[in-house]
């Protein structure tokens, strides 16, 4: 069984990216490419294989923010995950590397990791590098030592340290731990950075159990609770998370582009920094109101753990409306 704290999932298909600056310049946004590998790919071999075709026809780069007067572009980790096995790809430019991960604990940061262990790779990166002369040929290839600007590759990994604090625990509960670790860095909370929602993931290798996932949908894990959702036909759509759409008036859509930033929180979103306010405000009833929150967490772990381990098949009536009941059980309480 697999345990991963995830960007996004898809069915038994999981994947984690993050962003970090590297020599080589970028076109498209790193998000689209994660959309479309778990759209297309239907395990983690096939997902990997569709951002790697999509980076050599489109390049990456592009905004993260609705902003037209500045522009931040990154390069991109994936963490790629489905129930039999995972892959960690690295990116510089249209270049990549990727090791298969076949045991242990793997973690993804701001700086690149990968060294001599490749498993694929672009089919023209050691050409490429050695005619740039960032390689001579002679010594190990390494992926992280030759792409890095300086010695960014040697920097601590925050979600390492906070792994190994928990001491082989591989959890659901460990990996919302980890989530919520502001000591380590991984969870931020400052007036130029927020960590944004969250998600950890339960990938049994057994295709009888179901793949379960715990979503935050706000933001700060720290101030969040994390809510199961189970992919099933006939899922209860859940509007109080989904952001207002605003058609062809989108910013994002018109010409010149973000020349406004309209307001995308969603109803969840809203009753949470009110919660946040009340945090900061009122510390008594703050954390009083955290209290019920993380039991109301506890609750939703146990019960999905009692899925995850009972001998019968799970109905999918069960759980169409899982999600749903969550997400209005912690407004009822926001409110």
């Amino acid at each position: 069984m697999g345990w991963w704290c995830l960007e996004r999932t898809l069915h038994g298909l999981g994947m984690k990216y993050k962003r970090w600056s590297t020599l080589l310049p970028q076109l498209m946004i790193q998000e689209a490419k994660l959309r479309l590998g778990l759209e297309r790919g239907a395990t983690a071999k096939e997902a990997l294989d569709v951002i790697v075709a999509l980076l050599e026809e489109h390049g990456q780069g592009g905004n993260y923010f609705e902003d037209g007067s500045s522009c931040h572009t990154f390069q991109s980790a994936f963490l790629i995950v489905d129930r039999s096995e995972a892959w960690i790809l690295e990116t510089s430019g249209k270049y990549w590397a990727a090791e298969k991960i076949t045991e242990g604990v793997k973690c993804i940061c701001n700086q690149l990791s990968l060294t001599t262990k490749l498993d694929a790779e672009h089919p023209e990166l050691r050409n490429y590098v050695r005619s740039q002369g960032w390689w001579n040929g002679d010594s190990d290839f390494n992926f992280s030592e030759v792409f890095s600007i300086a010695d960014d590759h040697l920097a601590c990994c925050s979600g390492r340290e906070s792994l190994e604090k928990q001491g082989g625990d591989v959890s659901a509960q460990a990996m919302i731990d980890v989530l919520r670790d502001k000591d380590s860095g991984v969870c931020v909370d400052s007036e130029s950075f927020l960590t944004t929602a969250s998600i950890v993931s339960v990938l049994p290798q057994d295709p009888s159990f179901p793949c379960v996932h715990y979503f935050t949908g706000t933001p700060d894990p720290s101030r969040s609770i994390f809510k199961p959702f189970i992919f099933v036909d006939d899922v209860k759509l859940v509007p109080k998370v989904v952001s207002p759409s605003f058609g062809n008036d989108d910013p994002a859509k018109k010409i010149p582009r973000f020349q406004e930033k309209p307001d995308r929180r969603h109803e969840l979103y809203k009753a949470h920094e009110w919660a946040r306010s009340l945090l900061e405000n009122d510390q008594d009833k703050g954390q009083k109101l955290m209290r019920i929150m993380l039991d109301l967490e506890k609750q939703g772990l146990e019960a999905m753990e009692d899925i995850l381990t009972r001998t019968e098949v799970l109905d999918p009536a069960e759980v169409v409306d899982l999600f749903y009941d969550c997400v209005d059980t912690e407004l009822k309480f926001f409110k």
